[in-house]
């Protein structure tokens, strides 16, 4: 993938849909702005994002001229209590998702339009980037920043000491897990406890067995879940459970992704946001880490999909400086910004046309290439379908694992069509 220091151009899928016009520069809006405070509400608790944030948020004040205050709270605190927060005394900003949690916020008029925001960054992005960031009014609500993939981790030096190659199809994934065990390692690592990191698993299998267009429909309940294709999901997420590291549920990602560091894992699935992320933080071999797509089952999807959910941020409804706020939404929707924010974070990909990041290490040039390779991306489970049925799912999903039974598989699959029942029409 080439050395670090390389210039690449970023964006992957997202920017390579967008026209070759000039991306141009943050306007300046109206009303005073300068020497005001605007309060930003922030996940981004891990150490590299922090960073990673604080670098980006002060360049925008000092293009802005804007006080800008951080208020961070524990990535899953604040996905937890987005809606209390919101509804209560929030910041002019804070930190969301692209897709349906975005667009679910701004129909419950939690959120503020930011539309003339985008007359001035529109050319900054290509069309798709666009249409996450477009609320179900046909609106603008979101200014995104990245991107990342979903992708299968290993480290390059255990895979050579031991002879394992890369696998593409699913009977050879199997059989490369069935080697390691066999070899005293754990195939699989896995923390589940915080809930979330099971729903990329569930959606992997799903659009590789499935397709995409059928994981965009299930998410929004226009195909039950009793439906036999969820029940081919769960069959075949069973046979990795005699894989997977024992004790899921009570183990968070990060230390899961500890065992793949110290090499008594073989492999794991999750984003370069978590996985490449923790290298950085813990400040082990990121040289070392490599991915590869997750393998392909059905013939017809092949790997055409991934999730490679998109980050970015939102105008509070209830907003007490919403001038100032927008003019550093302003600023971060330009590629200046993006590059800032990028010269700390080693694992995300940014999102503006054009973009050139001098410091892009082997894995951000690998996850733009990989990206730009697929025919649609999904945000995510928790992103793409309503948060209480996300919600659902979390809980059930991690049931399946304490028992991927057959028997517990239907039982499950009329759960998680009952409760679809009761949000979708309630």
């Amino acid at each position: 993938m080439g050395a670090a220091g390389l210039t690449v151009a970023a964006g992957g899928l997202l920017a390579a849909c967008g026209d070759d016009s000039d991306s141009g520069g943050a306007g300046k809006p109206a009303g005073p702005v300068a020497g005001s405070t605007v309060t930003f509400g922030s996940n981004y608790s891990d150490p590299a994002t922090k960073d990673a944030f604080a670098a980006l948020t002060a360049s925008a004040g000092a293009s802005t001229k804007v006080k800008v205050k951080i208020n961070t709270v524990d990535h899953n605190s604040f996905q937890q209590n987005i809606t209390s927060y919101l509804q209560g005394t929030p910041d002019d900003l804070f930190t969301w998702f692209a897709g349906y949690r975005m667009q679910y916020f701004a129909a419950q008029g939690l959120a503020a339009p930011i539309d003339d925001v985008w007359e001035k960054i529109g050319g900054n992005f290509g069309p798709v980037a666009k249409q996450l960031s477009t609320g179900l009014d046909g609106r603008q609500y979101l200014v995104p920043l990245y991107n990342y993939p979903w992708v299968v981790f290993y480290r390059k030096s255990l895979f050579a000491e031991n002879g394992y190659t890369v696998p593409t199809t699913w009977d050879a994934y199997l059989t490369l897990c069935k080697t390691m065990k066999s070899d005293g390692l754990i195939p699989i690592a896995f923390g589940e406890k915080d809930g979330w990191p099971a729903l990329g698993t569930f959606d992997i299998l799903n659009m590789r067995l499935n397709g995409y267009d059928y994981h965009v429909k299930l998410m929004k309940h226009e195909i039950p879940w009793t439906d036999q294709g969820v029940h081919t999901v769960f069959q075949h997420w069973a046979e990795m459970m005699p894989y997977v590291q024992s004790g899921a549920n009570g183990r968070t990602w990060q230390d899961a992704a500890k065992t793949l560091e110290s090499k008594k894992a073989g492999m794991m699935f999750q984003g370069t946001n978590q996985v490449a992320a923790q290298f950085v933080s813990d400040k082990s071999d990121l040289d070392d880490l490599d991915f590869f797509p997750f393998p392909g089952i059905n013939p017809k999807w092949g790997q055409d999909y991934m999730d490679a959910p998109a980050d970015g941020f939102m105008l509070s409804a209830k907003a007490k400086n919403p001038a100032a706020a927008k003019a550093v939404l302003e600023y971060i929707g330009t590629g200046e910004a993006e590059a800032e924010y990028l010269r700390t974070d080693q694992w995300d990909v940014g999102l503006a046309k054009g973009l050139k990041v001098p410091s892009y290490n082997a894995i951000q040039q690998k996850s733009v290439a990989e990206i730009a390779k697929c025919k649609a991306v999904g945000q995510f489970m928790d992103r793409d379908a309503d948060p209480a049925m996300a919600t659902a799912m979390i809980s059930l999903i991690q049931k399946f694992i304490g028992d991927p039974s057959t028997k517990n598989i239907a039982s499950l699959q009329k759960s998680a069509e009952s409760q679809a029942k009761a949000i979708y029409t309630g």
